[in-house]
């Protein structure tokens, strides 16, 4: 047995709407549910019409079912998780948006249910498909992220299992595909509940409506097509820093020498080190392994904001030779960064103050001037430029 106990992260401001959704269906659970164990029908008679009949369902019926539970266990567990996953959520979407998102995952969760069984005479309810929805936003907002999980087999314990897996194999393969066997569960809902979640914050995230980070699921497959784009272009002899194709000899067999190995496995080490020392927010040591892992291969990219960090540390620490080939590599990789005049204009004051390229300063100065929205960078902006064309 496996269930998640907390996560590796908490929400910044108090999740409003999420509470307010576990309170509205605790609430209607108590209200609706028929609590002497003799009944044969769990719900109160005026409350029955409120569940969602796949063979003749009513509009209303996409969405009051999911207010709806079928006993103790059945609201305790659907809330545990809605409470485990939708707090951060919430956070990052917004009260009103997250209130949307849930309804909606609500709806299509029924609808999905419907489709298949749309011969079936059995009412469904519960808010186990908009729950769905809501832990596959959470797989694809926060994917690296680690999940604290309680397992008793034949003793008990906890293990950090990171999100991706334990929703993505878990979660959603192992106990909504494989092991689907359990009577009167509606898995097809909750997998209707999951593509939903994953699909509509994948869109959200692609079309800037959300705005992303450099740790959702969508940044993670952004950096692994840049890096596969990357990989294809160098292979032809492509320099990205000279912009030049330099001919490659083509060999039958290329084999790595023992020194050759032990490079690449060096810049692997110093890749990770780099990497660890951005999470744990240790800059200053981050950006001296980056000087020596540029030493060892000026071809290794990291993540976006990784490098924009590490070229305004070098910025600030007075290296300005080794910041304006840090900012380079940037522009060469990240061209479409949506504050990338920002990134211009730091360049072009390095070319022009402190290493006496008026050329170089001139071009990135121009280039900055075109989209420069802040007055004072504007200003800042076309006095330098100024200053260098007199």
């Amino acid at each position: 047995m496996l269930l998640p106990v907390r996560t590796s992260i908490r929400p910044r401001r108090t999740p409003y709407a999420n509470y307010a959704l576990i309170a509205a269906n605790v609430a209607i659970f108590v209200l609706t549910y028929q609590f002497n164990t003799g009944a044969v029908e769990i719900l109160r008679p005026w409350a029955q019409q409120f569940q969602l009949v796949p063979q003749r369902p009513q509009l209303w019926q996409f969405v009051s079912y999911a207010f709806l539970h079928g006993g103790y266990m059945h609201i305790i567990v659907n809330m545990f998780f809605l409470f485990i996953f939708g707090n951060n959520v919430n956070d990052k979407l917004g009260h009103i948006s997250y209130l949307c998102f849930y309804l909606a995952g609500a709806v299509f969760s029924g609808v999905g249910h419907a489709v298949i069984h749309s011969a079936s005479g059995i009412p469904t309810l519960g808010a186990s498909g908009a729950v769905a929805a809501v832990t596959g936003a959470y797989l694809v907002l926060y994917p690296q992220t680690l999940i604290t999980v309680v397992y008793w087999f034949f003793f008990i314990g906890t293990i950090d299992v990171p999100a991706m897996y334990f929703i993505g194999l878990k979660m959603i393969l192992i106990d909504n595909v494989i092991a689907a066997r359990t009577p009167h569960v509606a898995y097809d809902a909750h997998l209707a509940g999951y593509a939903f979640g994953i699909a509509a914050i994948l869109g959200v995230l692609a079309t800037g409506l959300v705005k992303n980070s450099d740790y959702d699921l969508w940044a993670m497959v952004s950096r692994w097509n840049r890096r596969r784009r990357y990989r294809d272009t160098v292979s032809g002899g492509y320099d990205p820093f000279s912009h030049r194709v330099q001919a490659k000899p083509v060999k039958a067999k290329e084999v790595k020498t023992p020194a050759q190995k032990q490079n690449d496995e060096k810049i692997r080490k110093l890749r990770d080190e780099v990497f660890k020392n951005m999470l744990e927010r240790r800059l200053p040591e981050a950006t001296e392994l980056y000087l020596e892992l540029m030493i060892l291969d000026r071809t290794q990219v990291l993540p976006r904001q990784h490098l924009l960090d590490i070229a305004n540390q070098l910025a600030s620490d007075g290296k300005s030779g080794e910041s304006a080939l840090a900012y380079e590599q940037f522009l060469a990789h990240y061209g479409s960064y949506e504050y990338v005049e920002e990134v211009e204009l730091m360049l072009g004051l390095l070319y022009s103050r402190y290493l006496k390229k008026p050329k170089e300063a001139l071009k990135h100065l121009r280039s900055a001037a075109k989209r420069l929205s802040d007055p004072g960078q504007t200003k800042m902006c076309l006095d330098e430029l100024a200053r260098l064309e007199k």
